[in-house]
This record gives structure tokens, C-alpha cells and sequence, in this order.
């Protein structure tokens, strides 16, 4: 389920976000943003394997391994493998059809 959440998405400065089972999304014009919605589906579906919780703790995991490797908060969010994942099929929108169970590992 896709839900407009203008003024927390806002704060935060991002487009949006998955956070299982919902993707909010700033912008109500986001709904048609088919690479967007794309990029949190893949993140949704990294969630399901993880079985939600250690999604999220290996997230935070890897970010501060990255943010104290990199120096950089930003470098390290792109650094983290579900990220990784994420931006770079974002744009192939049959993605999650012929997705492998754990890719994100290969980016790892």
C-alpha cells in the first residue's frame, strides 16, 4: 500500500521510503513514479527475507560500518548492499520477477 506522507518525508529530505508493509511518499504525483515505487518494492521484498527485524538491523549495521569506514553519511548510505541493490535496478521495472532470494548479497 502506497500512502502520501508530506511533512515527515519532508523533515527527513527523501522521496520516500519502505518500511514494511507500507512505501510512503512525499509527493501525491509519486504514485505514478514507476522507478520510485520500484526501488521501495525491491526494499519491501529484501524485508520479507530478512523477516523485517534484521532488515533493519543489518541496515544500521552496515550504515555505520560505512559512515565510519567513509567519513561521509551520504557515501555511506549508497555504500549499503540493499541500497546498492535498489538504485541499481530501480529502472528495470520486472525486476522483482526475475530476482534471485537474498540478491542483495551480491552486492554485499
Amino acid at each position: 500500500m502506497i500512502i502520501v506522507c508530506q511533512k515527515p518525508l519532508k523533515i527527513l529530505k527523501i522521496n520516500g521510503i519502505a518500511l514494511f508493509p507500507f512505501i510512503l511518499i512525499r509527493r501525491p504525483e509519486d504514485k505514478k513514479n514507476k522507478v520510485l515505487i520500484n526501488h521501495e518494492k525491491i526494499h519491501l521484498r529484501q524485508q520479507l527475507e530478512m523477516l523485517i527485524v534484521f532488515f533493519y538491523l543489518f541496515y544500521v549495521i552496515e550504515y555505520y560500518y560505512w559512515f565510519f569506514t567513509l567519513k561521509d553519511s551520504y557515501h555511506a548510505y549508497k555504500r549499503i548492499s540493499f541500497e546498492r541493490e535498489a538504485y541499481a535496478n530501480e529502472h528495470d521495472l520486472n525486476y522483482l520477477k526475475k530476482r534471485k532470494w537474498w540478491g542483495f548479497r551480491k552486492y554485499l
